[in-house]
């Protein structure tokens, strides 16, 4: 049994709602106690920390899909963590199980709330990325809302991102053309030569919309925003009679200090004949499995791959969630916390 007075816990809290790009004095770094789970509880050893995109809107008051973060809370986070004690039959000293963490080295959980993995074969990483909820976000984004059909053109923005990556290499394996929206060169190569899209446009360059005309000629079928801003535009001007638009998400609103302006290419949708329709991946909740089962196979016959940006160390949770949303990361950004001593061994 693992000595909890000779561990503290570190945790991001909210110290104050951002102003555009939150930046590092909007939370503030506390050390607590560690106490032994009640019946019912697990104690984790967090091991991995998800930064992602909705972070932003979870930091705002008003109305959303989900509940703000109080002041004075620990910052919300999804993770992957190894049992360090647990007061619940189904979970053992050492399982490794996903949840919603928060950005602390260790969290205390209600077992109903844990989802154990095995990383016998599959890192836990794959988890948070093509086999978590990006991955399903992609699945039922592409599928069930883009009504992907064989031969269609897609293209997705955010492309060498999390959800972006997996979106692209799902439509490859289902027939269609693909092509990829990034920023920057070696973000474009990189979805031509490792993820296998058929081309990729730099929307840093002033010849985007050029760009994008070369590479889908006919026209678009499927576009998957993950953007929304001018890139959403620059799409919208492309997409062919009868086109799904998927509104997954719009990165590059989020934190703008004044209110976001819809698409000015809006009327597109009409002449078009076009749909855009919008979704939260928690709707699709009980079928995750079905996901999770599809996009497991497609990982392990090596028709999707999987790649993690990470950063080490708690502290650098600020530094995570501006370069994500400056582009910096390509695939899933992470934060990898360090082995701790009482922690299984399976974890260093």
């Amino acid at each position: 049994m693992t000595d909890l007075s000779q561990l503290s816990n570190k945790q991001f809290v909210l110290r104050q709602r951002p102003s555009g790009l939150p930046k590092e004095s909007d939370w503030q770094q506390v050390k607590t106690a560690i106490k032994a789970p009640e019946k019912g509880k697990v104690l984790v050893a967090v091991t991995f920390i998800s930064v992602d995109p909705a972070m932003r809107s979870w930091m705002n008051e008003g109305k959303s899909y989900m509940e703000a973060i109080a002041i004075g809370d620990v910052m919300r986070a999804a993770g992957a963590g190894l049992v360090l004690q647990s007061e619940d039959a189904r979970f053992s000293v050492g399982d490794a199980v996903l949840g919603a963490f928060g950005v602390q080295e260790f969290a205390t959980m209600n077992a109903d709330d844990l989802t154990k993995i095995d990383i016998s074969n599959v890192p836990a990483t794959a988890y948070m990325g093509a086999l978590g909820t990006p991955g399903f976000t992609a699945y039922f984004g592409l599928l069930e809302i883009g009504k992907l059909k064989f031969g269609d053109t897609v293209l997705v923005s955010g492309a060498a991102g999390a959800v972006g990556s997996v979106v692209g290499q799902i439509a490859k394996i289902k027939g269609c053309r693909v092509v990829g929206i990034a920023g920057g060169a070696e973000k474009c190569a990189h979805l031509v030569n490792n993820l296998g899209f058929d081309a990729a446009v730099d929307y840093k360059q002033s010849d985007a919309r050029a760009q994008l005309s070369k590479a889908c000629p006919e026209g678009v079928d499927v576009y998957f925003d993950n953007v929304g801003g001018e890139v959403l535009d620059l799409a919208l001007g492309r997409i062919r009679r009868g086109a799904r638009i998927v509104v997954c998400g719009a990165v590059s609103q989020y934190n703008n200090v004044a209110r976001g302006s819809g698409p000015k290419n809006y009327m597109s949708l009409l002449m078009n004949r076009a749909t855009m329709e919008g979704f939260v991946i928690f709707d699709y909740e009980k079928r995750y499995p079905e996901a999770l089962h599809a996009l497991r196979g497609w990982l392990a016959a090596g028709w999707i791959k999987s790649y993690e940006d990470v950063l080490e160390g708690i502290d650098t949770f600020p530094t995570a969630l501006q370069r994500m949303f400056e582009g910096g990361n390509t695939g899933k950004m992470l934060i990898k916390l360090p082995a701790t001593a009482g922690v299984p061994a399976t974890a260093k």
